[in-house]
C-alpha cells in the first residue's frame, strides 16, 4: 500500500535491550514499593517483612540453616526432584505424544487416561500416591512426573497434528520411509510446540514441588515454606518463595535461548 511498509499493529517490533529495560524497570519498582511499604509501616513485618530483613534471613539460612539444613541443601533437594521428574516426562511424554499424533488408535486409547487425570490438582491423588509408594523419593517424583508429563505430551501431540500434511506426502512420494519422515518432517515441525510443553511442563513441576514435599520430607524449598509457616518465620517462606522463582525463571530463560537456537523459524510464518 503506496509502497510503506505495513506496522505490525501487535507492536511486536520491541528490540531486545527495550524489553530488558522495561522488565528491569518494573523489577526494580516493584522492590520499591516493598520497601516503601515496609519501612514506612503500611505492612507490619510479621505479614511483610523488609528486603534487609529477607536478605539478612538469606544469609542465615546459607550459614546456619533452618530445620536442620543449610539453604543449599534444601534447594539441592527440590532440584533432585523436579529435574529428576522433569527428565523422565521428558523421555516418556515426548515418544507418547509422538505416538498419539500419528496413529489415531494410540490417541483414542491414551487421550482419554491423560485427560481425565490432566485437570486433577495433585492433591487430589497424593493420597493414593502414597498409599502405592510409600512415602519416599519415589513417591514425590512420580507426583512431580505426573504434573510434568500431562503438558509436554499434549503440546508433542498438537505439533506433531500441525505439521502440514502436503510435506509429509511429499516426502513420501520422494520414497522416504515413516521413520525418516518422522525424524526429518515431523520432528522438526513439532518441535516449537514440544519445547513449550517442556517450558509449561517445568512450571507445573514446581508448582507441585510444595505438595510433593507435603509428606515425610526432611529437606526441600517447598519443605522449608511449609515448616516455616508453622512457626510465623514469613522472611524464611519470602526466601524460599524467591528462591523457588529465581530457579524456574532462570531455566524458562534457558529454555527460551535453545528454542531460539533450535528453531530460529518459530513466528516467521
Amino acid at each position: 500500500m503506496n509502497g510503506q511498509p505495513v506496522k505490525d499493529p501487535l507492536n511486536r517490533h520491541f528490540a531486545p535491550r527495550t524489553t530488558i529495560a522495561i522488565s528491569l524497570i518494573t523489577t526494580l519498582s516493584l522492590l520499591a514499593l516493598w520497601w516503601l511499604a515496609t519501612t514506612q509501616g503500611w505492612v507490619k513485618p510479621l505479614f511483610l517483612p523488609s528486603p534487609n530483613q529477607v536478605l539478612g534471613k538469606t544469609g542465615d539460612l546459607i550459614t546456619e540453616g533452618f530445620a536442620d539444613s543449610t539453604l543449599w541443601q534444601h534447594t539441592w533437594a527440590s532440584l533432585f526432584r523436579v529435574f529428576s521428574a522433569f527428565a523422565l516426562a521428558c523421555l516418556t511424554a515426548v515418544p507418547i505424544g509422538i505416538l498419539m499424533g500419528i496413529h489415531d488408535l494410540a490417541k483414542g486409547v491414551l487421550d482419554p487416561v491423560i485427560e481425565f487425570y490432566r485437570p486433577l490438582p495433585p492433591l487430589a491423588y497424593l493420597p493414593l500416591i502414597i498409599i502405592w509408594l510409600g512415602i519416599g523419593e519415589t513417591a514425590k517424583i512420580v507426583l512431580i512426573f505426573l504434573a510434568v508429563f500431562a503438558p509436554i505430551c499434549l503440546s508433542t501431540r498438537a505439533g506433531v497434528r500441525a505439521v502440514a500434511r502436503e510435506k509429509i506426502l511429499a516426502a513420501a512420494t520422494l520414497g522416504a520411509s515413516r521413520v525418516q519422515i518422522i525424524r526429518y518432517i515431523v520432528l522438526p515441525g513439532a518441535l516449537p510446540e514440544i519445547l513449550t510443553g517442556m517450558r509449561v511442563g517445568i512450571g507445573f513441576g514446581w508448582t507441585t514441588l510444595v505438595a510433593a514435599e507435603m509428606v515425610a520430607a526432611t529437606a526441600g524449598l517447598g519443605f522449608m515454606v511449609l515448616n516455616a509457616k508453622d512457626f510465623l518465620a514469613t522472611d524464611v517462606v519470602i526466601t524460599g518463595i524467591f528462591v523457588i522463582g529465581f530457579i524456574a525463571y532462570g531455566f524458562d530463560l534457558l529454555m527460551r535461548g535453545l528454542e531460539r537456537w533450535l528453531v530460529p523459524w518459530k513466528g516467521q510464518d
